[in-house]
């Protein structure tokens, strides 16, 4: 990722933490800036999770999710699994699957925005998450030895990094023989040409850095991954959709 974005990135999602942390509000949806999701019929954040009240997860978390899915819905996690959020921000994401793989299990989060890593701090001793840990770094360079997760997951996270083809690299590395991934992100029809993407939205707005459909597959098939499925969930902008991704790293 380029310095200049990188850094567009941590401060939007630094500012959307301090909304949260300073009590001013909910965070901002990446995808549509200064807009509101709800009058655009959009959906975000809390609204793509189902029975989260029951949760009983910190409010702060909530506030703070970001994302265009729900990755734990699809990942299968089990009880004593390790689990690898990249893009953790206040950590919804990882508390849900602290509960799913249970007190034998554990969960790192990996994030590289500061303000984020002490919101996610906050809300996992809230939550009293004692199987998770919370990691300062980047998609791209995942500072975990190599075969160390049963499962990666994400949300709306690889679609903001210009060094997709590492992510999906360091993904397949950190993860043991027959791990999978979980994934929540946005992917642009295959028609749409990269300057059309740019036309229908910014980089850091989750826009112009999607990958097409048939993009995505093939990065994922370059990296090594097997059994993949891109299925869409929901169309935000004309052409540019919201997508469960699923892969597997052979056994």
């Amino acid at each position: 990722m380029t310095n200049d974005l990188r850094e567009e990135v941590r401060t939007r999602y630094a500012k959307a933490a301090l909304a949260v942390i300073e009590g001013t509000g909910a965070a901002c949806d990446c995808c549509h800036p200064g807009k509101s999701c709800a009058e655009e019929g959009h959906a975000f954040g809390p609204e793509l999770y189902d029975a989260l009240a029951e949760e009983r997860l910190p409010d702060a978390a909530v506030l703070a999710s970001l994302g265009c899915g729900n990755p734990t819905a699809v990942a299968d996690l089990r009880p004593g699994e390790t689990v690898l959020d990249l893009g953790s921000g206040g950590g919804i994401d990882v508390l849900l699957s602290a509960k799913r793989v249970g007190p034998t299990g554990k969960v790192y989060g990996l994030d590289m925005t500061d303000e984020m890593l002490a919101l996610a701090i906050r809300n996992r001793d809230e939550a009293g998450a004692t199987n998770v840990e919370f990691l300062k770094g980047y998609i791209e360079d995942i500072p975990l030895p190599a075969s160390t997760v049963d499962v990666v997951i994400s949300n709306c996270v690889i679609n903001l990094s210009t060094e997709k083809p590492r992510v999906f690299s360091e993904m397949f590395r950190v993860l043991r023989a027959g791990g999978r991934i979980g994934i929540a992100d946005v992917v642009a029809d295959d028609a749409l040409t990269p300057r059309v993407r740019a036309e229908r939205g910014t980089y850091v707005g989750c826009v112009a850095g999607a990958l097409s459909f048939r993009e995505y597959e093939q990065s994922l098939r370059d990296a090594g991954f097997v059994d993949i499925s891109i299925t869409a969930t929901h169309e935000g902008v004309p052409g540019i959709h919201s997508t469960i991704i699923k892969a597997r790293k052979r056994s």
